[in-house]
């Protein structure tokens, strides 16, 4: 049943494509949310239109979350989690004030938050590939009923 949710298992030259993808993106993910983990109920500051309990799922959401990305554990939970993030981010954060996609130097942006919402979606839909931890415990197994195979 379970593993008829979960998106095959991408080998070969794909599966190093989607670890480049998870390692990069995963490890900046974990630099992004650092700071935030740290200061997990306060990190919007003083003034923040959001409780200090979903400030903290958020910051755990990006750090943990970049963690999972890197080693492909729980990679559709992590991917989840951090596209809700993303999205709040970007329309809650960005789009209010007018950011631009992509702006002039020192000047806010969304492109940073639509990158990561990229790749949420991407291993959402194709999963981490077989170099994953998910791809250890959720790949179906060879049929062992044919000896000599």
């Amino acid at each position: 049943m379970l593993d008829r949710l979960l998106p095959k298992f991408v080998g070969g030259t794909g599966a190093v494509g989607l670890l480049a993808i998870r390692v990069i993106a995963g490890s900046a993910m974990v630099m992004h949310g650092l700071p935030k983990i740290q200061h997990a109920m306060s990190w919007m500051g003083p003034e923040a239109p959001v409780p200090g309990l979903l400030q903290a799922a958020a910051a755990v959401a990006e750090f943990g979350g970049g963690v999972c990305w890197v080693v492909g554990a729980l990679t559709p939970v992590a991917s989840f989690l951090i596209a809700c993030t993303m999205t709040t981010a970007i329309f809650m954060a960005h789009a209010p004030k007018g950011h631009a996609f992509v702006s002039k130097p020192g000047e806010p942006s969304f492109e940073l938050a639509a990158v990561y919402l990229s790749v949420a979606v991407l291993l959402l839909l194709i999963g981490p590939g077989l170099l994953s931890i998910d791809a250890m415990f959720f790949r179906p197994k060879p049929h062992l009923d044919r000896p000599g195979i």
